[in-house]
């Protein structure tokens, strides 16, 4: 019996948990290559380096990846034969959309008529605050990782003859967060110490590999 193959996948969540989901993709084809860099930030030098090893800021880890997207999938039937890769396509672009507060024209008017009779002496901020998605980039099964999208580019490749998109490239980079401690965040926070926690365990497991090599090599 042959092993399920794991799909790599990126989940938009609103809430302290993850439920409802406003948005998911769950990859349609796993990318054959995904390049992880470590932006490690400038040590600090002159007067404000006190240890040659003295750390800056915590380095950044980054993702850069390229989905392959084919409507000819009985998966996306129907739908795919009336809009084609649309609705993927979609659900990509809304994670790297600003979101805002949701408006109320009531409690507009509201604030504005107490500002009117207080003589604007207790100002409030009427424009909505805009935030970014929160994301969870899911790739196997100890990286589950917080992240925000710096980049995307799509590259359509064929059409049908409604001109939906049929066949596309979508090439993502993103960026891990690492959750300050004041955040309200709590999935990004579980997250964050649930794949730091698979780390230390793979970590320790090279250990001991290691440490039997090593021995090899060291023969005093």
């Amino acid at each position: 019996m042959s092993t399920p193959v794991l799909k790599g996948a990126l989940i938009e969540y609103s809430g302290d948990f993850l439920g409802p989901l406003p948005n998911v993709v769950v990859f349609q084809f796993n990318p054959e290559t995904v390049t992880r860099t470590m932006v490690i930030p400038q040590r600090p030098t002159g007067a404000g380096s006190r240890e040659p090893n003295q750390a800056g800021d915590l380095p950044i880890e980054r993702y850069d990846l390229t989905l392959q997207l084919n409507a000819d999938d009985p998966l996306l039937a129907p739908i795919s034969l009336t809009v084609g890769l649309g609705p993927q396509l979609a659900a990509l672009q809304k994670m790297v959309q600003v979101k805002s507060a949701a408006f109320s024209l009531g409690a507009a008017v509201d604030t504005v008529g107490s500002l009117v009779g207080s003589g604007g002496s207790n100002a409030v901020q009427l424009i909505p605050r805009q935030t970014f998605p929160r994301l969870l980039f899911i790739w196997g099964q100890t990286r589950i990782l917080p992240v925000v999208v710096e980049s995307m580019s799509i590259v359509e490749k064929q059409y049908d003859a409604l001109l939906n998109p049929t066949v596309a490239d979508v090439t993502i980079s993103m960026s891990v967060v690492i959750p300050d401690n004041c955040t309200d965040d709590l999935v990004a926070k579980g997250a964050s110490k649930y794949s730091e926690a698979a780390k230390e365990v793979l970590a320790a497991a090279n250990l001991v590999v290691a440490v039997r090599q090593a021995a090899d090599l060291i023969k005093f």
